[in-house]
């Protein structure tokens, strides 16, 4: 399956929304304003609750004032990146993997949690189910997050393929709920049998008590990859993209204004990171016929 098969309407008007907005700007200020995405793993609500902080501190280390741009889907984060309508963007390894190949190589990962280099994914069910391993979902009806997601879809995909299950061929629907969470809300409405999301959502929900072993359980949870960065367009001068590498890396959990930071991005600090890293979850799409 192409990367151009996941986009749909839904993106397209984010991406009209976000061009229109650019055109509004003028020239000075699109020099003046550094303008940053997500990919939208959670609510928009949660999204700006969660990049508010950073923004502030950007705004102090960079000297410029740092705007939130929230997109309506995974694609329209990629493309936005891809097209210089936003100056980095906080993409899953997927989604990394997508806009480096759509711009030809032009996507500069500089940053990702620790948490990132040994990423899982986890699988839930209702207590009760049955379902206990990954064969027990042969039948069931399993829902994955955003198509383009890498918790979410792509290395749950992935890891069931390894163990010689085709979701497409052995499930008897697959979903698509577009966020982790809304993974879990159509595991506990009773939507879904089974679902596979991000551990460190899922942990966050159990955590802040808006889910229980009596709404959903892990049953599966997958070996570790790397996953989500920050990443920036390779058109960006070099000394810009110094000083926000710079500023990512130095943010100090010991400090009021750091620990906020790093624990609404579920993180315990970022650190440096390259392509090179990526390459496993590209083989993974490709092996997966997610990416041609």
């Amino acid at each position: 399956m192409a990367y151009f098969s996941f986009q749909n309407i839904k993106s397209l008007l984010g991406i009209a929304a976000l061009t229109a907005a650019s055109a509004l700007t003028s020239t000075s200020y699109a020099q003046t304003v550094f303008r940053v995405t997500t990919i939208p793993e959670e609510a928009a609500t949660e999204q700006t609750r969660k990049f508010g902080p950073i923004v502030k501190y950007l705004e102090s280390k960079l000297g410029q004032k740092v705007e939130f741009i929230p997109v309506s889907d995974y694609p329209a984060a990629v493309e936005a990146l891809v097209n210089k309508q936003v100056d980095m963007v906080w993409f899953g390894g997927f989604t990394f993997v997508q806009a480096s190949v759509r711009s030809g190589g032009k996507i500069v990962p500089i940053a990702q949690r620790e948490e990132d280099t040994k990423f899982q994914s986890v699988f839930i069910t209702k207590p009760g189910s049955g379902i206990k391993t990954l064969p027990d979902l042969k039948g069931k009806q399993v829902s994955f997050g955003s198509q383009s997601s890498t918790s979410g879809h792509l290395m749950p995909r992935s890891f069931l393929l390894d163990a010689k299950i085709d979701p497409d061929q052995d499930f008897k629907r697959v979903a698509y709920s577009g966020a982790h969470d809304a993974t879990i809300a159509s595991v506990v409405s009773g939507k879904v049998d089974a679902a596979a999301l991000d551990i460190t959502v899922w942990t966050k929900f159990v955590k802040e008590g808006k889910v229980s072993d009596k709404d959903a359980v892990v049953f599966f949870t997958t070996p570790g990859y790397f996953n989500y960065n920050w990443s920036v367009h390779a058109d960006m001068p070099a000394a810009q993209r110094e000083r926000v590498k710079k500023a990512l890396l130095d943010i100090d959990p010991k400090t009021p204004e750091g620990k906020e930071i790093l624990d609404l991005n579920r993180a315990t600090k970022y650190i440096a990171t390259v392509p090179e890293n990526y390459r496993g979850i590209e083989a993974a799409a490709r092996s997966a016929g997610l990416l041609k």
